[in-house]
């Protein structure tokens, strides 16, 4: 359910209309496309067009992309790709938007940089969902957190409590002795 409206079984193109929006593993940018371009397609949905102070906005949380804006998506970094997906995804203004794996593959520096902006939105009142291996980034950055073990939550509860559970650390976190 999202906002009293039921998701299950529904097409995806249903489920965005319905306020949720997924950031895919792998970025899926459009490589022969401006970056412009690229983020002005994720607000296909919306029923009124983007302003140019929103793509602003999105430029000011993101400004490794402002200088490149006119450029092809396929010649960005791994981490700058990630930013970029991220940008698509508001864009549209989501009620969700969800991440998956948005750390894989980048540099440690694009890393911090990307879970800096993903705590700004956080602290704007975004709603995130953050699937993600690296645990101990992701919790930095959440308020609740929910570990999975074949598929099942063993383990839910404020993230703060999850990253200073020394069982959960031991067992899914890492722990230096």
């Amino acid at each position: 359910m999202l906002n009293d409206k039921e998701t299950s079984g529904k097409a995806a193109h249903e489920i965005a209309a319905a306020g949720m929006v997924l950031v895919p593993e792998g970025r899926q940018v459009f490589p022969e496309l401006t970056l412009r371009d690229n983020i002005l397609l994720g607000a296909w949905s919306r029923k009124e067009p983007v302003g140019e102070y929103e793509l602003e906005a999105l430029l000011k949380r993101f400004p490794r992309l402002r200088d490149r804006i006119t450029s092809k998506a396929g010649v960005l970094s791994g981490g700058e790709q990630q930013m970029l997906a991220i940008a698509r995804g508001l864009i549209a203004k989501p009620d969700i938007l969800l991440l998956d794996e948005p750390s894989l593959g980048l540099a440690p520096s694009m890393i911090a940089e990307l879970f800096e902006a993903l705590a700004d939105l956080r602290d704007e009142g975004v709603t995130v969902l953050i699937v993600d291996q690296m645990a101990n980034l992701a919790l930095t950055v959440a308020d609740r957190g929910y570990v999975l073990e074949s598929g099942q939550v063993i383990h839910a509860g404020p993230a703060t409590e999850l990253k200073n559970d020394p069982a959960i650390e031991r067992a899914y976190l890492g722990h230096a002795d």
